[in-house]
């Protein structure tokens, strides 16, 4: 799922077809959101749109946003009496206040959360919720090892990882600072098996694609096959790759004195 442009392209129906966990997991934070029959509620960082529908089944009145015009175009394919539209994370605006703003699996693209905070406060009516989840402390930290050695070995240079991964305390500060008072938060290790047998190649082929287009195309198999080989002996088991993922869990509400 993408909400800024410095994500990378995205092909929406891999996206679907070997990494539906994203969505899937989500699905359990829906719970925590507990839509309710006539709210207005935006869906920040839809991707393809299930976790929406989800919602709009709950009776909300919900749109659907997303900075990759692919994702939407599947969307809208997939949902049609849905309402998506392309929007940054950063940027984006509601047409009237909101009961409640969700996003899952996300904003870990967005290294500018202070700017979401504020786009997120000005869309809450005061009372309204803000339910999220994203990468967190320490997140991917083996598979990110993996690759800072392998740029290293591949001679990449200024290359920057493309995500944030937020502490409890460092995320809750950002959203209280822009009048979001944090309920709820929780950082927990969710270990995260990957589908099919190059599961993990396919991950890197999805989430790490900034990465790889730096490489010459006939080098970016033995880069893979290099990442492959480093993380075999502490991510794979029983022929499944797991992707070692922490997650960030918040609920915050906006206060009546937030700022715009």
């Amino acid at each position: 799922m993408s909400s800024s442009p410095k994500s990378p392209g995205w092909n929406a129906r891999l996206y679907d077809d070997k990494h539906s966990f994203v969505w899937k997991y989500g699905e359990s934070l829906l719970a925590l959101l507990d839509p309710q029959r006539g709210e207005r509620i935006v869906d920040l960082g839809c991707g393809t749109g299930h976790l929406t529908a989800r919602i709009a089944a709950a009776g909300a009145d919900v749109v659907g946003l997303d900075s990759s015009a692919e994702m939407i175009d599947e969307a809208r394919r997939l949902y049609p009496d849905i309402r998506f539209e392309v929007a940054d994370a950063r940027t984006f605006g509601a047409d009237e206040p909101c009961d409640a703003v969700f996003s899952n699996a996300v904003l870990h693209w967005v290294k500018e959360p202070q700017a979401v905070a504020e786009r997120v406060a000005a869309a809450l009516k005061p009372g309204g919720r803000f339910v999220a989840e994203l990468g967190g402390r320490g997140n991917t930290r083996r598979i990110t090892a993996a690759l800072g050695r392998q740029v290293q070995a591949f001679g990449v240079e200024g290359f920057e990882f493309p995500w944030y991964y937020p502490s409890v305390g460092e995320y809750s500060r950002i959203l209280e600072k822009r009048g979001l008072e944090v309920t709820f938060a929780t950082l927990f290790d969710r270990p995260t098996p990957l589908e099919g047998e190059h599961g993990l190649r396919k991950w890197l082929e999805m989430f790490a694609g900034s990465l790889l287009v730096r490489l010459a195309p006939e080098a970016r198999d033995a880069f893979l096959a290099a990442v492959e080989d480093d993380l075999r002996p502490a991510l794979y088991r029983d022929n499944t790759w797991l992707a070692d993922y922490r997650r960030l869990r918040i609920v915050a509400v906006r206060q009546s004195d937030a700022s715009h």
